[in-house]
């Protein structure tokens, strides 16, 4: 491959010595020398560099380094070129090469680093790849690159895997054990990326059927990705051998003149490699005092770096090597590529204002190695045969240019969010089980406490009991004495005494009434006695307490006591009310099983019963007391209502749920309503915003709806309003059933007519139709219906005029939708709906032109109801409107 440039350390000629200022610049640094620390970067066109790195950024310089391996002779060459000399010269301890053009006439070229064909594998790992491998583990990126013509043994020194001869193990192996090494398993993460460039093709060589892959650039850093190529996790040695010997068996070769296995394509390992690293804490000295210093804590970082690791096909020329029909185009796409690269390295050598990046695929997978930011070691492969003496020129060359090229070394950290969220929580951890131990020993010192007073307090009491009982038992021993005595000494003076016509003389009269006396006082000075050594037995109690503080104390404990007693007698109030439902409940799904068909389901426990339901649950009790009566009885109505005002989410719901039962049964509603009970449930519709407790609440109300006084109650304290607010509210199918099952059985009564449809009763029972639930559609049109019969009854009687307020309030298009509705009960109130709005002449010609009119002659035809068919057929005969329209429209009926 001819390219025209100036050779970097070439003396033209055997006796022209290298200049002392050239041999000591290449000398200087070394192929295994250290990143410098401070160096400047060198000033250079940003467009100029295959990386796009600009003299701005921050980075360190370091440049290409390069390294020439000769191979040794092969079978071939010892025969043909028996009686001539090698074309090259190696002078390794000088880091020299000579390239003899004739006996007389040779050229010196100065690499980093000059290897012999006895140089071994490891030796040449060492002093190529290795310091970019140290590189990309401290988050730099590296690459590491073999060029050279077919056959001079770059896939050998490269992708070598060594399963024969350890020894003869390449850099990709040797490379990924030192990764491994390096990283550790807990907080780094290596993968790898295997591809071939096969005819301006990117392929996948990991997964075939990935043939076409795209590069994609950031257009912001300039960086090259490959977002659709296989990553595969690396996590030992053996997988990243076994993923090499897949890709090896993917990659293109062919059989030609000079190389029996001819790469056909360009072979690229993409090792990405993710470290998490600490930053050093920074030490900021005092300027007064040196000895103290101000400590910044460390941060932790995320290091990702890449090390790419490229095998380029050899360049040929094709007289040589043989290559015609689709292997002539193959070597063409790999010349072209070649002689791509060696044009981009030339401008970037020269400081050319444009680099020719767009010309191959190579040149832009390489833009980061020469020029850019990444640290780039080359080595060059070269054969001893003076038949390639071309060849083997045209690569020194190369190697040349590709030395003159300076890269801007950059590493890429990032701050470590998730370690560090990682570290607090166990550190939060930490601090939780150290509370809960802490909280732990508080809660044993504190029962310690409370058992040493409770044993204190026992013996205290013990104590007093006893000496009050000593007390007592001297008292009455007294008392018994004394006594005794009156009764001896009244004995022996009634012997001395003369009884004069049957009566004591005044003066024994007046001594005994003395002693009277004075036993009294004695009693009166025993009491006293008593009551003085209570006192000091108290005051004995409290000193043996030691201090006040005990006694408060001890009457805290007490009073959490009486506490804890009330909360226990209101759980156990709450379990009976559980079992009583659970007993009810059993009952009713076993009569029902009893009374239906086997086969058909329980669905539980309804709180808007009917009259006949209930009738034939109090029946079917034989005798008995309801379940819910018997609770009643036994805890109390008055504090099942207190319970509906429970801090405890738990007792508030089962509370409401046992009043929605109690209320099922009218023999309990108006109790209910005269304990305060509709008013306790109206606040919890209006306080709380638990959907359980508002569902039972709204079910509660709906049942003691069914009571005439009940409704004018729930009206005059706001309810018609609650209701309508929790119908807006709410989106539960079950709540809004309940909430119209309330208002529907509003609309049942006359009286309140015109409240409910100012308090936007009407209103909240349309809007519940966006749920679209059967079960709520069909309490809306209960509702619906309602209203329709007491409005009608209301015009029948002339206590009111004008149209009706359903249509008012814009009910009429959803009753039509409706009227023929698949579910039996929506589709009979709606019907019965019609029917009564119809009665009204006034709303004739709405319902004509809402088209109600078609609906109410199917009624009168189709009906399952002979009541219903009845009165729709009476009411279209009996309007002159719909009779000239039914007439004007040609309908039979």
């Amino acid at each position: 491959m001819a390219m025209a440039s100036s050779r970097n350390g070439v003396v033209r000629g055997s006796m022209r010595p290298i200049s002392a200022s050239n041999s000591s610049n290449l000398r200087s640094s070394s192929f295994k020398s250290r990143i410098p620390s401070s160096a400047p970067a060198p000033r250079r066109n940003s467009s100029a560099s295959l990386g796009g790195a600009s003299a701005g950024d921050n980075g360190v310089p370091g440049r290409v380094r390069v390294a020439v391996r000769l191979r040794p002779r092969n079978a071939d060459e010892s025969v043909a070129d028996a009686d001539f000399a090698d074309c090259v010269e190696l002078q390794p301890e000088l880091k020299r090469l000579k390239l003899r053009k004739n006996n007389w006439d040779t050229e010196t070229y100065e690499f980093d680093e000059v290897l012999t064909e006895a140089a071994s594998q490891k030796r040449v790992y060492q002093v190529v790849a290795k310091p970019v491998v140290e590189s990309v583990l401290e988050g730099y990126n590296g690459t590491v690159m073999a060029y050279g013509q077919t056959g001079t043994g770059k896939t050998f020194t490269l992708g070598r895997l060594g399963d024969e001869d350890t020894a003869a193990r390449g850099i990709m192996v040797r490379s990924m054990e030192d990764i491994i090494a390096g990283t550790s398993l807990e907080t780094d993460s290596v993968s790898v990326s295997y591809l071939q460039l096969y005819m301006e093709t990117i392929q996948d060589l990991l997964d075939p059927t990935n043939d076409n892959i795209a590069i994609v650039e950031d257009p912001r850093t300039g960086d090259v990705s490959l977002p659709g190529a296989t990553h595969v996790e690396i996590r030992n040695q053996q997988t990243f051998l076994d993923l090499l010997q897949l890709g090896e068996t993917h990659r293109v070769a062919a059989n030609t003149k000079l190389n029996t296995e001819s790469s056909r394509s360009h072979a690229i390992l993409m090792v990405h490699v993710k470290r998490s690293v600490v930053e050093n804490e920074d030490s900021v000295s005092n300027e007064v005092d040196n000895s103290s210093h101000f400590v910044r804590p460390s941060k932790p970082l995320v290091r990702r770096s890449k090390l790419v690791l490229v095998d380029l096909a050899g360049s040929e020329r094709v007289h040589k090597s043989g290559s015609e029909g689709h292997m002539l185009e193959e070597a063409k796409s790999i010349n072209l590529s070649l002689s791509a690269l060696g044009k981009c390295i030339n401008a970037i050598a020269e400081n050319s204002p444009h680099v020719p990046l767009r010309d191959s695929k190579l040149t832009r997978l390489l833009r980061d190695s020469f020029g850019g930011t990444a640290r780039t070691s080359l080595i060059v492969t070269i054969g001893p045969s003076p038949r390639h003496r071309g060849e083997t020129t045209s690569t020194i060359l190369f190697g040349q240019r590709a030395m003159k090229v300076e890269n801007m070394l950059k590493i890429k950290e990032e701050f470590d969010y998730k370690s560090l969220s990682k570290k607090l929580e166990v550190q939060l951890d930490k601090v939780i089980a150290e509370n809960e131990r802490q909280l732990k020993a508080f809660d044993d010192d504190v029962e310690r406490i409370n058992r040493q007073a409770q044993n204190r307090i026992s013996e205290v009491e013990k104590n007093f009991a006893e000496a009050l009982e000593k007390e007592k038992l001297k008292c009455q021993m007294e008392y018994m004495e004394s006594v005794k005595k009156l009764e001896e000494k009244l004995i022996s003076n009634g012997k001395r005494n003369v009884e004069v016509n049957g009566f004591v003389t005044a003066s024994e009269l007046t001594k005994l009434k003395e002693s009277l006396e004075n036993e009294i006082k004695l009693r009166k000075a025993a009491e006293e006695e008593v009551t003085k050594l209570k006192g000091q037995s108290i005051v004995k109690t409290r000193s043996g307490e030691g201090e006040d503080a005990g006694i408060l104390r001890l009457q805290k404990l007490l009073e959490d006591e009486a506490l804890q007693k009330k909360k226990l007698e209101e759980e156990v109030t709450i379990l009976r009310s559980q079992l009583v439902q659970l007993t009810f409940e059993a009952d009713q799904m076993r009569r029902c099983f009893d009374r239906d068909a086997p086969g058909n389901s329980y669905s539980g426990t309804d709180l808007l019963p009917s009259r006949h339901s209930n009738s034939e649950a109090r029946e079917s009790m034989n005798g008995q007391k309801a379940p819910f009566a018997t609770l009643c009885e036994q805890v109390g109505l008055q504090k099942i209502l207190q319970l509906l005002e429970s801090d405890d989410a738990n007792i508030r719901i089962h509370a409401v749920k046992v009043v929605a039962n109690l209320a099922a049964e009218e023999a309990n509603q108006e109790k209910i309503v005269e304990a305060g009970g509709l008013t306790s449930l109206l606040m919890l519709l209006r306080s709380y915003e638990d959907e359980t407790v508002r569902r039972v609440a709204a079910g509660a109300i709906a049942n003691l709806a069914m009571n005439e006084v009940s409704q004018q109650l729930i009206v005059d304290q706001g309810g018609i309003s609650l209701l309508s607010l929790t119908a807006a509210d709410a989106e539960d199918p079950q709540t809004l059933r309940m909430v119209a099952g309330a208002i529907a059985n509003l609309c049942g009564n006359d009286k309140l007519q015109a409240r409910l449809w100012s308090d936007g009763g009407i209103k909240a029972l349309l809007g519940m139709v966006r749920c679209g639930h059967p079960d709520v559609l069909a309490q809306v049109a209960r509702g619906i219906a309602n209203f329709a019969k007491c409005e009608s009854r209301a015009t029948s009687q002339g206590v009111k005029s004008g149209r009706s307020l359903l249509i008012e309030d814009g009910a009429l298009p959803w009753i039509v939708q409706h009227a023929n509705d698949e579910a039996a009960p929506i589709r009979r109130h709606i019907e019965l709906a019609l029917c009564h709005l119809a009665q009204h002449e006034v709303n004739a010609k709405e319902m004509i032109s809402g088209g109600a009119l078609w609906e109410l002659v199917r009624i009168s035809k189709e009906c399952s109801r002979e009541d219903i068919r009845s009165l729709a057929h009476r009411t279209l005969s009996s309007s002159p409107v719909f009779r000239s329209e039914i007439r004007r429209l040609g309908i039979h009926f």
